[in-house]
């Protein structure tokens, strides 16, 4: 990194904004602790706000293009220099692009017209596009421009949502969740397959077992359909289960060659490995549970805290604990947060689905241990993010 970055020029820019993680992952957790704690106010109480969108549609909605897009921009930005020796984006101008997500968050809680905020959420997911592909057609790494087209999607379904707050077609928000997620969940099994089995062979000096195409086209292209059939709700069940149960069974084969169960002593590493697990869990319960509307509902929380916001936690830990200048296994003790999401996530998916009458509960329950588990992280990881690298690196 010191031969693409100019360190005097660096030195002039508040450590806060001198690489992508930094702002992002800090508002990201912080953020996720807000929309939460806000919704389940707003979910047991009942209470009235100044939201100038359904509570419902913001929840789900700041859930993936608030706080998840947050996680995916902050990573992309880091990630591309790496990938391409480009210098990344830093300074004023990654204020400008942290500040295009920061302000449609506080907007839903004014009457700014939802179409400007629409506008405004958009450009932000342009400008992040932009900054990680000119990197790397500039480099010419060509494997990494999966990523464009991929938040391109993103851009497109997030006009749809705003759109669905007016009832307009062709799609309802439901469907555009449900993609979403299945979108995120390719996003974490493609990533994952990346840097999972990297991270655990080299904490633990083991082979990296060599990734199959066959493997891998057979648990990702079920996500991608399902991403495409969110949209077409009369989809026979047949199909479903197959896909469900092909894509399930190939997740877990590769979760298993990537050797997870030696990690039992290093929580940076077995929090990736307990939280992907979500994954093929979740679908397997879809495919088991595919006659029931209501269990199929709550499982949603298996994939969307288990292995969106479980594997988001675990990566921004080591993420921020490697690129901060820290040794990665030396940090803090923070099992404690990663054991709390989990029990969390449980608690969401298992109790409502065998006591549904306690709903709100469950909710409370499962609110609390997601707040100090990304509090957590703020208390802990927060103040990393906002200094200067110990060792004298930039970034």
């Amino acid at each position: 990194m010191l031969n693409i970055v100019d360190k005097a020029r660096e030195e002039r820019i508040p450590p806060i904004f001198r690489l992508g993680f930094r702002p992002f992952f800090l508002l990201a957790s912080s953020y996720a602790v807000f929309a939460v704690s806000m919704w389940v106010w707003i979910f047991t109480t009942g209470a009235s706000t100044s939201l100038s969108v359904p509570p419902l549609w913001w929840h789900a909605h700041e859930m993936l293009f608030g706080f998840a897009i947050a996680v995916v921009a902050g990573f992309l930005l880091t990630a591309v220099q790496t990938w391409t020796g480009v210098k990344g984006t830093s300074g004023i101008r990654l204020a400008l692009v942290a500040a295009l997500w920061l302000l449609p968050r506080i907007l839903f809680w004014t009457d700014t017209p939802l179409s400007v905020i629409a506008l405004i959420d958009g450009a932000f997911l342009l400008v992040v596009g932009w900054e990680v592909g000119f990197r790397v057609v500039k480099a010419k790494r060509w494997r990494n421009l999966f990523f464009i087209p991929m938040l391109a999607v993103a851009l497109i379904a997030n006009f749809a949502s705003y759109a669905t707050v007016k009832g307009m077609p062709p799609f309802s928000a439901n469907a555009l969740w449900q993609a979403m997620l299945w979108w995120f969940m390719l996003l974490i099994s493609v990533m994952g397959g990346r840097v999972i089995p990297f991270f655990t062979a080299k904490r633990f000096q083991l082979d990296v077992k060599k990734s199959l195409l066959w493997l891998d086209i057979a648990a990702n292209l079920p996500l991608v359909l399902f991403a495409v059939l969110s949209f077409f709700p009369l989809l026979d069940k047949q199909i479903s289960l197959v896909l469900l149960w092909v894509g399930g069974v190939a997740q877990l084969i590769r979760l298993i060659r990537w050797q997870g169960y030696k990690s039992a002593s290093e929580p940076l590493v077995w929090s990736l490995h307990l939280f992907y697990l979500a994954l093929p869990v979740g679908m397997f319960a879809k495919a088991l549970s595919i006659g029931s509307a209501w269990t199929s509902h709550t499982l949603i929380h298996l994939f969307a805290m288990g292995a969106l916001a479980g594997v988001i936690l675990a990566m921004i830990s080591r993420v921020t604990m490697g690129h901060t200048g820290r040794a990665i296994y030396q940090g803090p003790r923070f099992w404690y947060a990663f054991l709390l999401l989990a029990m969390a996530t449980i608690v969401r998916v298992v109790g409502p689905i065998f006591w549904p009458q306690l709903l709100g509960t469950w909710v409370v329950i499962a609110a609390v241990g997601w707040g100090i588990s990304f509090g957590a992280f703020v208390v802990v990881f927060g103040p990393m993010l906002c200094k200067a690298r110990p060792d004298g690196h930039p970034g």
